[in-house]
């Protein structure tokens, strides 16, 4: 019988912890990096990636955050057509604006995440700026989140519903262009993982 009471306990403050962290007057700070390089065998083409998204929210009501995201994204592709390379960067300074809604007490708990990640920077050949792109888009992702400790949340998300409208404006007469993309990604074998803090 104390072993009951003892595991009931332990359940209750998991529960209250878990409550805790999602109240009113709390807040979420969280964010992602990612780097990714590749390589084509036998030729000279490559490919390197970086970014960082920091993020920070407030619980406007139980259960209810909002919050933005600021980072930084840069890529470059590398190509050697007979020793005259050339190097295509992209660089861009990001924001996205955030709403959360996350489900009823627990250690684990249901969340919806809508978003609104927006990017302007530039785009270089050989060192020479060659265009401005800026993307702005819209994101509903679904996820789940475990409370292993009443500070830190550790979450499995999938991108879910999303539109992104990717504009690029070519220095000199060159016209833009708009390249507009609307999809479902609801892939559980590749989930972004994350940990957020609770305070």
């Amino acid at each position: 019988m104390k072993k009951f009471y003892l595991t009931l306990a332990a359940v209750a403050a998991l529960t209250f912890a878990s409550q805790a962290q999602t109240e009113q007057g709390k807040f979420v700070i969280g964010g992602g990096v990612g780097f990714n390089t590749e390589s084509t065998k036998d030729t000279d083409l490559k490919s390197t990636g970086f970014n960082i998204m920091p993020s920070a929210g407030y619980f406007v009501s139980d259960n209810i955050a909002v919050g933005i995201g600021l980072g930084y994204q840069w890529n470059k592709n590398e190509y050697d057509a007979e020793a005259n390379v050339t190097e295509r960067t992209n660089s861009a300074f990001a924001v996205a604006p955030f709403g959360r809604w996350y489900s009823a007490n627990g250690p684990v708990r249901f969340f919806g995440q809508l978003s609104v990640p927006m990017s302007w920077g530039n785009q270089k050949v050989n060192d020479e700026k060659t265009a401005d792109i800026s993307n702005y888009g819209v994101e509903l992702a679904p996820g789940i989140a475990y409370f292993p400790t009443s500070k830190i949340g550790l979450e499995f998300k999938v991108r879910g519903l999303y539109f992104n409208s990717n504009i690029t404006e070519p220095e000199g007469s060159s016209a833009k262009t708009t390249v507009n993309s609307f999809g479902l990604d609801a892939n559980s074998l590749a989930p972004t993982v994350g940990v957020q803090f609770y305070f």
